[in-house]
């Protein structure tokens, strides 16, 4: 018989509230133009974006992370001192070591919280809520701050025609907490290492080192492939996550994707014949493509423009480089 006490966490976990920060500036189509040979019909024809917010040298991963987070804790009615864990989601921290959660912990006002970044690409948020979850129902922490940061800007080839108008820079936190009746259903999440040349970064950064290539580093994907696959397979993962929730595309409020493209939002939206009432995030027309950041800024919006209401029941859906995904079912804080 085993001699280790049980766990002493709550009975679930909930989102108990989120913040976002864009940039401030904010880039048009006709800023993309100036580098590739295309036109601002043909962009939002094919993404669905009219503009996107690219982050100056002062709006670093750490910043934009600190002033999210300080937001989303303050919806959520708790202090910083309370945080007991901090997870953050990246892929455009340049510093291999130490983890920016650190520096992001630190500078919040936590004491001394556990804190770790992970790389899951688009779908990192949705990675970092379900194991905040966990740590939470677990009982290593009470309350956990979960971010999803990038700065795009920095890994885009301008001159790629097919990538240089789809990113954009930002963060969004949620903080999650204790709960009595469940608030984050079942997470439905996996990866197709087989595919993952369809969304890489160029060159790795050792070979850039060596001078092999000389053009930095910068993130490409094969469209089409993408796109395939985000609608047809993407859409069977967010019907097993309703399922695995327990309910049908009749209960949903709101549908919250990441957002990596219109075209791809609303094919989704009709494979898996949500009900006209579901309200579906489009955050991605004016904000871009900013990865592990999507959804939690897509859902902050909704909350802030009266589009979602707390106690919402909402879908989140995020796919992309691995190629790896992770979606659930989740109340709105």
């Amino acid at each position: 018989m085993s001699k280790i006490k049980p766990s002493q966490g709550a009975p679930y976990a909930r989102i108990m509230g989120v913040g976002g920060y864009r940039p401030t500036r904010v880039v048009p189509n006709e800023v993309i133009l100036e580098t590739i040979d295309s036109s601002d019909e043909w962009i939002r024809s094919r993404s669905g974006i009219s503009t996107r917010h690219w982050a100056s040298p002062e709006e670093t991963v750490a910043m934009m992370s600190i002033e999210a987070s300080g937001k989303a804790i303050a919806d959520a009615g708790i202090t910083p001192q309370q945080i007991g864990g901090v997870i953050v989601s990246t892929v455009s921290h340049f510093k291999q070591t130490p983890a920016v959660a650190t520096e992001i912990a630190d500078k919040i006002g936590a004491i001394k919280p556990a804190a770790f970044d992970i790389s899951a690409g688009c779908a990192g948020f949705g990675y970092g809520l379900t194991l905040a979850k966990g740590m939470v129902v677990e009982g290593s922490a009470e309350y956990v701050l979960v971010i999803g940061v990038e700065r795009l800007s920095d890994l885009t080839d301008l001159e790629d025609r097919a990538t240089a108008f789809l990113f954009g820079d930002g963060a969004g936190a949620v903080v999650v907490g204790p709960s009595d009746v469940p608030q984050i259903g079942p997470t439905v999440w996996g990866s197709e290492g087989d595919k993952s040349e369809t969304i890489k970064q160029t060159v790795p950064w050792d070979e850039y080192r060596n001078g092999r290539p000389e053009k930095f580093p910068a993130i490409t994907q094969e469209g089409q492939a993408v796109f395939r696959w985000a609608v047809f397979e993407m859409a069977k993962v967010a019907q097993q996550a309703l399922d695995a929730a327990g309910i049908s595309a009749d209960d949903l409020d709101v549908f919250i994707p990441h957002q990596a493209n219109m075209r791809i939002i609303d094919s989704m939206v009709k494979t898996l014949k949500l009900p006209a009432h579901v309200t579906v995030a489009r955050d991605v027309e004016t904000t871009g493509n900013t990865s592990a950041a999507s959804i939690p800024l897509a859902m902050e919006r909704l909350l802030a423009t009266g589009a979602a209401k707390s106690g919402d029941t909402a879908l989140v859906i995020g796919f992309g480089a691995g190629l790896v995904y992770a979606a659930t079912v989740v109340t709105l804080p």
